[in-house]
């Protein structure tokens, strides 16, 4: 196995703020990047703003500024998020930026070199949101089939990209590398598209000049998924660096469905064309709506990522969106389910568990780390759940994106230690058998180590503050893969503090 992991969101296009979508999809990243870290991997999390093209030059002309003035203005609200819900991103790149754009020439020149792009005529319809190009039997209504939005009736000299070469190629590498698109039914659409066969691809436009020139003709722009897509290498320092490849062959892209199309199958075919080793995976997840129905700013149920923060809280808001669906299926955004989340979930289980039992051991140990002893048959057969396997099936998950069987995972602890605590009743020993009364204690002690951690990549900002409270100081997984125990007899201990305020439905209306 590499000792490499490589997660990317899309880059996010700058048009508007950004909403719960963009703020969903990087904390997913944000989780698989602070895991792998926590596990000892080399690890790169990208993000970033895709600042070209048709929509945006119209939209800096609506606010008279220039392309480059808003998207300056508007990438940086994108950047913001990394506060907003506490990312860990080691880079953010801006398609604008000269590394990207000497990488986007890079790549133009090797499917050219190739012998992958010819010039010719285009004439078809083309959805300017969308940026994309459909035939007239594609449209719906006369519309974009892929989001709905209207087409613009496109005629102009076009460099064109030999997409049609490609589609036998795309399909045996799906069926040897089974895992890159996920989850399977996405797999299945992109399949059941190439099968229909995939026509040459319009790669320039020439009516408009924002976007990263063509080499040797600069009457033309790239068209902006050939530029947008090259930002995963770009980042990498691509085709310079002496260690791009080792990254990027662990390459995992996140992305919304909506734009599967373009890395599941634009992408690859010219990484082919271009002869550069394929990304490990495309994954791409569903939409959010709200309440049952399609957010949109004029049903004004748009979800704000930043008031959702600001109300509940960044850790709240980051475990809700990871535990509450299945990453992959659509998600239903219910501040009721949240409010339930935050109660059930962190503020009793895990919250309360770790102030009862650190409570009991301030009061009664005093504010020391009890002895551990000898174990009881109980105590060894609780502690059994948080052995080496206990890490290894979380990690599983999270390698999968199966980011709420990895908390499924550790809550079956949580659950685990409350009712161990309840079946041992330490508050009852407390008179009859003090010292059994610490052993308890201590075992509990023992397992918010490992549960304290392995929250700690949904829960970056109250899982340290779990970890300090239970003087927990292990900083990777493989300090709980040595067993136990993890904690030093008779250290001090800080009076305990809760981490999860419970909410009340009215509070948060």
């Amino acid at each position: 196995m590499s000792n490499k992991a490589y997660i990317t969101t899309p880059i996010y296009y700058p048009s508007g703020k950004p909403h719960i979508g963009s703020a969903y999809t990087s904390v997913a990243c944000d989780v698989y990047a602070r895991a792998m870290r926590l596990d000892g991997r080399d690890t790169k999390f990208l993000t970033g703003t895709d600042e070209h093209g048709l929509k945006l030059q119209r939209a800096a002309e609506n606010e008279g500024l220039t392309p480059q003035q808003y998207v300056d203005k508007m990438s940086e609200q994108f950047r913001a998020l990394e506060d907003i819900v506490t990312l860990s991103n080691d880079d953010f790149i801006r398609t604008t930026e000269p590394r990207h754009e000497a990488a986007a020439t890079a790549m133009w020149n090797k499917l050219n070199d190739a012998g992958f792009i010819y010039k010719d005529t285009y004439a078809g319809w083309y959805s300017v949101p969308d940026e994309s190009y459909y035939t007239e039997e594609e449209l719906v209504d006369g519309k974009s089939p892929d989001s709905g939005h209207p087409v613009e009736w496109v005629e102009e000299e076009s460099y064109y990209f030999k997409l049609s070469a490609f589609g036998d190629k795309l399909l045996a590498y799906y069926e040897k590398h089974p895992e890159f698109i996920q989850p399977e039914s996405r797999k299945n659409e992109v399949i059941a598209f190439v099968k229909s066969g995939l026509r040459d691809l319009s790669i320039s436009r020439s009516t408009f000049n924002w976007g990263v020139p063509v080499p040797n003709d600069d009457k033309h722009v790239m068209y902006v998924w050939v530029d947008a897509l090259t930002n995963y290498l770009s980042a990498l320092g691509w085709p310079e660096s002496a260690d791009w490849a080792d990254y990027f062959q662990e390459a995992v892209h996140v992305i919304g469905k909506d734009i599967l199309k373009f890395h599941a199958i634009y992408w690859p075919a010219m990484l082919m064309a271009a002869e550069v080793p394929l990304p490990k995976q495309v994954y791409a997840h569903g939409f959010w709506v709200a309440d049952g129905q399609k957010m949109s700013k004029s049903k004004g149920n748009v979800i704000d990522p930043v008031e959702m923060t600001e109300t509940f809280g960044i850790d709240q808001l980051r475990y809700y969106m990871l535990r509450d669906v299945s990453f992959g299926q659509d998600g239903d955004f219910s501040k009721d389910r949240l409010i339930s989340r935050i109660n059930t979930d962190l503020s009793n289980d895990l919250g309360n568990l770790f102030q009862r039992v650190l409570s009991m051991v301030f009061k009664n140990c005093e504010g020391q780390t009890p002895d551990l002893g000898e174990l009881t048959s109980e105590d060894q057969e609780f502690l059994n759940h948080v052995g080496p396997e206990f890490v290894d099936e979380y990690l599983a998950h999270i390698e999968k994106l199966e980011f709420h069987k990895a908390l499924d995972v550790v809550w079956n602890v949580v659950r685990a230690a409350n009712k161990y605590m309840d079946n041992q009743q330490p508050w009852s020993l407390k008179k009859e058998n003090p010292e059994r009364m610490g052993q308890v204690l201590r075992v509990l002690m023992e397992a918010f180590c490992p549960i304290s951690l392995l929250v700690e990549p949904f829960l970056p900002n109250s899982a340290p503050k779990l970890q300090a409270q239970v003087g927990f100081k292990g900083k990777t997984f493989a300090d709980l893969r040595k067993g136990t125990p993890l904690l030093e007899t008779g250290a001090k201990l800080d009076k305990p503090e809760g981490v999860f305020m419970r909410y009340m439905k009215e509070e948060a209306a």
